[in-house]
Parts: C-alpha cells; sequence; structure tokens
C-alpha cells in the first residue's frame, strides 16, 4: 500500500514568504527548535495547512492564512473609524481597497487624525485590542494653553476619570501647547479627556505611532500595505505586552 503524500507547503516556504527571514535562515530556526506548529516543535520539511495550523516563531504566532490583508491609514479629520455609518458619513472603510474586506483595528474619534491598521487578521486585532496586552500609541496634541509642571505629573501618573484613574503616560512637551503623550491603554477618547482633565483641552489631535509602526511620509487620506516585516513585529508587540501584563 503507498502511503500517503503529505500535503501543504514546506514550513520553510511560508515563513519566508511571512519576511521571517530567507529560506536558509528558517531552515536554521526550524533546525533550531524555534517554530512550532499547533504547539508541538516543527520538524524540518514539516508541510502544514495555512487555514487551520497556528504557526509561532519564538513563542510568537504568525498569520500565514492566505488572503491577509494589512494596511496602515493615516485618517484625517471628519472620516469615522467604523466600517458604516448610519448617518452616511465617511469611514476609514471607504479609503481602502473594497476586496478583500478589512475593518479597524481599534478606534480614533472623528475629530483625530493619524495612523489606524485595518486588517482581516481576527488574531491579530484580538491581541493588539485586547486590555491585557498594552501596545504602546504615541499622540501629537495641541493643547490650550501651556501646562505646568504640576499638569505634566499627573498625566505621567495618571489621571482620575470617570471611568477610573488612567495608567502611567509618557509625556512630553513641546512649548507652550504641543504635547508628546504615549500611551497603552484604548479608553474611549482618552488623550483627549486627560488633558481636558489637567486643564488644557485638546485642540488638534494625531496618532503618529502603533506599536513599532510609524511614517511620517504618509499623507492624509492615504494608506499603505504593511510588509511582511511591520506585521511580524506587531505580532512580536502583541506578545511582548501580554507576557508583560
Amino acid at each position: 500500500m503507498t502511503p500517503t503524500e503529505p500535503t501543504g507547503e514546506r514550513i520553510q516556504k511560508i515563513l519566508a514568504r511571512r519576511g521571517v527571514g530567507s529560506r536558509r535562515v528558517c531552515d536554521g530556526m526550524v533546525s533550531a527548535g524555534r517554530v512550532t506548529v499547533n504547539g508541538e516543535v516543527a520538524a524540518a520539511g514539516r508541510r502544514i495547512d495555512p487555514e487551520h495550523d497556528v504557526v509561532a516563531v519564538d513563542g510568537v504566532a504568525l498569520a500565514v492564512r492566505p488572503g491577509m490583508a494589512h494596511y496602515l491609514l493615516n485618517k484625517p479629520a471628519g472620516v469615522i473609524s467604523t466600517a458604516s455609518d448610519p448617518r452616511g458619513r465617511p469611514t476609514v472603510v471607504d479609503l481602502v481597497p473594497a476586496q478583500p474586506r478589512v475593518f479597524p483595528v481599534g478606534r480614533l474619534d472623528a475629530d483625530t487624525e493619524g495612523l489606524l491598521i485595518l486588517t482581516n487578521d481576527g488574531d491579530l486585532a484580538f491581541r493588539l485590542t485586547h486590555p491585557s496586552v498594552g501596545v504602546e500609541k504615541a499622540y501629537l496634541a495641541k493643547v490650550v494653553g501651556t501646562p505646568s509642571p504640576a499638569a505634566l505629573r499627573r498625566l505621567r501618573l495618571g489621571v482620575e476619570l470617570e471611568d477610573g484613574i488612567t495608567s502611567p503616560a509618557k509625556v512630553a512637551l513641546t512649548p507652550p501647547d504641543l504635547l508628546r503623550l504615549v500611551i497603552h491603554e484604548g479608553r474611549n477618547r482618552q488623550v483627549r479627556r486627560m488633558c481636558e482633565a489637567v486643564g488644557h483641552p485638546v485642540v488638534r489631535l494625531a496618532r503618529f505611532r502603533i506599536g513599532p509602526l510609524t511614517d511620517p511620509s504618509l499623507r492624509p487620506g492615504a494608506w499603505r500595505a504593511l510588509t511582511p516585516a511591520e506585521v511580524r513585529s506587531l505580532e512580536q508587540a502583541a506578545a511582548s505586552g501580554d507576557a508583560d501584563a
């Protein structure tokens, strides 16, 4: 009886296509026991089913299913961070390709500009937005007045809001009225509420970094596909945040 020929793609080929490294580098990672499939160490030449198998490198799960889309959008003010809007306002989904269908990872309020990830990768989206992970987001906020050292200290230590005290933030002031804030929570309108709570309402707000991702050349309203290396960096950031939580 002839044994059944294994189906699927060789794991080294899939890892290389995902930007983990060259085929030779990926061979070495598999041989070193750094790659797992469904929680078990993968053998050299292992074939996998990308639709169902869970592949991880150094404990970080990778999106290997075909048809995955990962976009980085510079959201303009006035655009809604949803897939549709009953009031007919423009949405972030209107600014990226219609197929495959994607959804925003987290939200920016209508008046806030800046970077937003859209994807159909539900696993990665869940890990990036889960409260236990806390991937950093960095913002530039133009505020009313010049925050005092005491106001900056409150932002850094945590501000009491109606839904509880915020986690400590990284804050720097460029006088007279430009704040650079880095937070790792995802509360609704959090940066605006924090600044208002210390007496300096936000006039204009933009997010310029999500975890390791930034792109100062991306103009408002423009988008681009993330590179495999950038997706990998997000997966690592999500895994690292979860481990630190």
